[in-house]
């Protein structure tokens, strides 16, 4: 049995990795053929670097993921610890059921119904153009707030509710227990929920596509608009450097999340030492 399921985690791990392997590889080919490797070289790295409408393009994502990230960790956190106060049980039940609709809902519903009521909200008060950069930013946010405050609330629940209290015995003001005590024990959670929101925004397609104006166009429209004619080999270049700079976020959550883990185990060892 142990080899069976040895065998079948390998195939797993294959099917899931050997696409990406595939295209790290061939962003390096010398020739634009998929099938054959004919040499090593950065010419795709070059041609990308001189593309300047997809570099456009991968500018307007990152400040859209950027923004979408920012904004929905501070109202994600926010609502998270709203959400952790409440003592309604029914009221909890209820908000948490709103949160876990966006993820649920296709992001294909999501997005006519956003394009939608931007479109009646702007006509409504007579805008020439109803979808722009403050339409997408909103539905970014909209889809990745659920995902940080998911993130949010276990650390919340984790930590010892005396620690604010007893902050606030000791002189401090509720904000300043919260900024002090509380965020420090729930980093970790927004950090990661930080994470996912950029990673959300950065790939999401589906949603763009419905709330996007003329004049602002994200990569993976980018991408799709391409797709019409060719895709050539310097997508797989941009893929590549995307895929490494999510690679370090991601192992850099998990430092952290260790390092967290770690000082709480020996907080716990010295409390009980001192016992």
């Amino acid at each position: 049995m142990k080899t069976a399921s040895k065998i079948y985690t390998g195939l797993v791990m294959l099917f899931l990795f050997a696409p990406i392997a595939i295209l790290l590889v061939f962003s390096f080919n010398g020739a634009k053929s998929l099938s054959v490797f004919s040499g090593f070289s950065l010419h795709w790295y070059e041609e990308l670097f001189r593309d300047s409408e997809t570099l456009g393009a991968v500018k307007n994502t990152l400040i859209l993921a950027v923004s979408a990230a920012l904004i929905s960790t501070v109202m994600g956190t926010a609502a998270a610890v709203g959400i952790h106060r409440l003592r309604n049980r029914y009221l909890r039940l209820a908000l948490d059921t709103a949160t876990n609709i966006p993820m649920i809902n296709p992001d294909i519903i999501t997005g006519i119904s956003l394009m939608l009521m931007f479109v009646f909200v702007g006509r409504l008060f007579g805008a020439a153009t109803s979808l722009n950069f403050g339409t997408m930013l909103i539905a970014h946010v909209t889809f990745c707030l659920p995902y940080v405050i998911l993130q949010v609330l276990p650390k919340l629940q984790q930590m010892d509710q005396a620690l604010p209290e007893a902050a606030m015995d000791l002189g401090c003001t509720p904000l300043r227990a919260f900024l002090k005590v509380e965020i420090p024990e729930i980093f970790p959670g927004v950090l990661t929920g930080l994470i996912m929101a950029f990673t959300l925004s950065l790939d999401d397609f589906v949603i763009s596509y419905f709330t996007s104006g003329n004049g602002f166009q994200t990569l993976p429209i980018r991408i799709y608009n391409m797709t019409k004619k060719t895709v050539t080999p310097k997508m797989y270049a941009l893929a590549t450097i995307i895929f490494f700079v999510i690679l370090a976020m991601l192992l850099l959550s998990n430092l952290l999340d260790a390092n967290t883990a770690q000082t709480v185990k020996e907080a716990k060892e010295k409390k009980k030492a001192r016992k």
